[in-house]
């Protein structure tokens, strides 16, 4: 069950709200406080990513933020609703096929760049792609909290 779970309109200045929202989740939930830059910048560039996808396919379907806290990790999933039967590009970073002047092509290989970022960024990261859209699924181990005599 999610422990938080956001849904904003597809525009850019929804996506600071959804990083502060992630850290102070991720802090809660026991992520390292070393890490949570990372949660932040991956959290950012899968939302930008997505609020990207709803504008250029015109979906109106709100961007999809869920922050779940497990017993030993913290996962965040970001869904895009760029449905796969859609004939665009997947959230797989399947190509449309078009050359270098058209502007899916650029689309994609923006797509793509974002991915890249996000793989660096987090150690456990799935791409999922299916009717309801593509989910971006991030995890971060937790550290157990520690007891004071």
């Amino acid at each position: 069950m999610p422990t938080v779970e956001l849904r904003f309109s597809a525009q850019p200045e929804h996506v600071r709200t959804a990083r502060l929202v992630a850290a102070a989740v991720a802090r809660r939930a026991g992520v390292d406080e070393a890490v949570l830059d990372e949660v932040r910048l991956a959290v950012g560039e899968a939302c930008s990513r997505a609020v990207g996808l709803h504008r250029s396919h015109d979906i109106t379907a709100p961007v999809t933020v869920i922050l779940t806290e497990e017993e030993k990790a913290f996962s965040i999933e970001v869904g895009d609703g760029l449905s796969s039967s859609g004939g665009a590009a997947t959230s797989s970073g399947a190509s449309s096929g078009g050359g270098p002047d058209d502007p899916e092509a650029d689309a994609d290989s923006e797509d793509e760049m974002g991915l890249a970022v996000i793989s660096g960024l987090v150690d456990d990261m799935e791409v999922l792609s299916g009717e309801d859209g593509g989910v971006i699924r991030m995890t971060w181990p937790t550290v157990p909290a520690t007891v004071l005599p």
